[in-house]
């Protein structure tokens, strides 16, 4: 499967394409490196994302995963960058329950091009399995939006 590291802010990173789609974001760093023309074009917006110059990727996606779980990583990509919404929100928008939607959240293979940073609990930031966590989740949402309040 084709696949290429990159560093970033948040850790060494690994993105990988199938059948002309990315499919999977990793975090971590692959040493043999199979770069694909797709995956130089998501390294460089994934660059320019980190540069701040990005607030929308263009790639075709293709994750794996229950239908439920893709409405919901839908509803995720049509969150406003610099934005977050609630678990419960999308919820209303893919169906389901909020505790549902944090479990698709969790089981997102796409991580920073599907945005699940974006999505809080009511009343704290909630879950981060991404990187280092949930210092993860808060510096990708500073990036996003620096006079954010904290969570």
């Amino acid at each position: 499967m084709p696949h290429l590291s990159l560093h970033t802010p948040v850790g060494d990173i690994t993105v990988f394409e199938s059948d002309a789609a990315i499919v999977a974001l990793d975090w971590g760093w692959v040493t043999h490196q199979d770069p694909s023309p797709l995956l130089r074009t998501a390294r460089d917006q994934l660059e320019a994302y980190f540069d701040g110059a990005l607030t929308q990727f263009d790639l075709p996606l293709a994750p794996l995963g229950t239908d439920y779980r893709r409405q919901v990583w839908q509803a995720l990509q049509a969150i406003p960058y610099g934005q977050t919404r609630r678990y419960r929100d999308i919820a209303e928008t893919a169906g389901g329950s909020a505790r549902s939607v944090g479990q698709a959240n969790g089981h997102n293979p796409i991580p920073l091009i599907i945005p699940c940073h974006r999505v809080v609990a009511a009343s704290h930031i909630g879950g981060y399995s991404g990187g280092d966590g949930l210092p993860t989740k808060r510096w990708l949402l500073d990036l996003e939006n620096p006079s954010r309040t904290s969570l």
